[in-house]
């Protein structure tokens, strides 16, 4: 695509292997990208797989309140996994050909290397379309959702990078959610210079109450999976002095969800840990407004919009020293990281917060405050915009 004059619309090809109604971070950010796109004039459309197998082809979907252009793939249902559905490889490239003699669009934008990505990046090459690549994936993650045993996950491991590195070199420009999440790219590919690019999310949408907490009630927000760790989160509240009166809520769904309810009767906190399910973006925005801290114990956050999404409700966040997290959990200031798996750790984290005087609270909520600004939503887009242009990114 030739370089357009930034007044000029474009027509943008959004490529998803997850995609609404799936509630995880790339599906997410796909959706925040979309519809900030529409609302700035933009001709969007979505490639993701269908809600069910026979729900096929281009709907007019409402999405994050825009309406925009979905092409659903023939998909099917990955049954070791809650929700995940996938398009069969080999018919991929079929649909993609068709979406993409109907679209035209001016830029492909992908959101993975898996599936409808890879078709994508390929026949968009062939096409001479620019390609602009997200990697919201690691090889390592994946192999949650598989029955592989430990030497054929190994292999495994090495041939997934080998394989992103195939697709994502199709890409004229590459991102990632963080600087560390790029520099992990870059160890396993051949790929350079990539451009970290904030998932980010708009600060307004979400309620800060400032102020210490009658309640010591902690919050979770996430996919209920084995990457979360969730379950060093429910030990260390078994750890943290009585008097402290601590409750756990843990909003999201997972195949986890059994084995940690299990868990919790065996500690003993039955009426102290709440699991919600699936809720509203409302019933969500209400869950971390009414919390007294926000807790993290995952070890894959290539970024984590549910820290950013915690930090505009003004909350202290304690989270694991992992991965992209201490991008956004700066140790003594906004919060506290701990040692990932140390649950012992996380309770003496979880106290200095939960017993922290009022102003040095209250400190904490500012710097959660103050640092989420640097992930506004309209300098994702802006970004975006110039990657898709072929222009200076500034």
């Amino acid at each position: 695509m030739t370089s357009t004059p930034e007044s000029t619309p474009i027509r943008i090809l959004i490529g998803c292997d997850t995609f609404s109604p799936d509630v995880n971070g790339a599906a997410r950010f796909a959706e925040r990208l979309a519809a900030g796109l529409v609302r700035r004039g933009h001709d969007v459309h979505v490639a993701a797989p269908s809600k069910k197998h026979k729900t096929v082809g281009a709907f007019r979907e409402t999405i994050e309140g825009e309406q925009m252009t979905v092409h659903r793939i023939a998909s099917w249902r990955w049954y070791p996994h809650d929700w995940l559905r996938f398009v069969l490889p080999w018919r991929a490239r079929h649909y993609v050909k068709q979406i993409l003699d109907q679209v035209k669009p001016d830029v492909i934008h992908i959101q993975s290397h898996i599936v409808i990505g890879r078709a994508l990046a390929h026949e968009g090459a062939k096409r001479g379309i620019r390609i602009v690549a997200t990697n919201h994936v690691m090889p390592e993650n994946v192999l949650d959702f598989t029955l592989l045993p430990e030497r054929a996950k190994r292999l495994f491991v090495r041939w997934g990078w080998y394989d992103a590195d195939r697709v994502l070199r199709r890409a004229a420009a590459i991102t990632t959610p963080t600087r560390r999440a790029a520099d992990f790219l870059e160890r396993n590919t051949y790929r350079r210079s990539v451009l970290p690019v904030s998932c980010g999310l708009r600060a307004s949408d979400y309620t800060a109450i400032v102020g210490p907490r009658e309640h010591n009630k902690l919050v979770f927000v996430g996919r209920v999976t084995l990457e979360k760790e969730i379950d060093v989160i429910i030990r260390a509240l078994a750890r943290l002095d009585a008097d402290l009166n601590a409750t756990l809520t843990i909003v999201g769904d997972g195949d986890q969800r059994k084995a940690l309810e299990k868990l919790v009767a065996e500690l003993g906190l039955t009426s102290r840990v709440h699991f919600t399910g699936r809720v509203s973006d409302e019933e969500l925005r209400g869950h971390l407004t009414d919390a007294a801290v926000f807790v993290i114990a995952s070890i894959a956050e290539l970024q984590s919009i549910a820290t950013m999404e915690a930090m505009a409700s003004g909350l202290p966040i304690v989270a694991a020293d992992a991965m992209a997290l201490p991008h956004l959990v700066h140790h003594g200031e906004n919060g506290y990281l701990f040692q990932a798996g140390n649950d012992r750790e996380l309770a003496d984290a979880l106290t200095k917060v939960l017993t922290a005087d009022p102003a040095e609270y209250e400190r904490m909520q500012h710097e959660s405050l103050t640092a989420v600004q640097a992930h506004d939503i309209d300098r994702t887009l802006d970004t975006f915009e110039s990657l898709y242009r072929g222009t200076p990114v500034a």
